[in-house]
């Protein structure tokens, strides 16, 4: 099954199919809030981490990917 939207009907459409599992599914609102949870976590560690400890210079290989200056 395919939807034919794109962009921020998309993200709408997501949206709004997991809100009617949220209400639908009450098992799987815990699910959603420990994910939740959890990604935030994962995000949060991860930004201190790259904060705290920048990666130097000089391991940086390629630092123009796209080649733009």
């Amino acid at each position: 099954m395919t939807i034919p939207v794109r962009g921020t009907a998309a993200l709408a459409t997501a949206a709004v199919i997991v809100a009617a599992t949220l209400i639908w599914l009450p098992a799987y609102r815990w699910f959603f809030a420990i994910s939740v949870g959890f990604g935030l976590v994962v995000a949060g560690a991860l930004y201190l981490w790259h904060k705290f400890r920048p990666v130097p210079e000089e391991d940086v290989e390629n630092k123009r990917p796209l080649g733009l200056s």
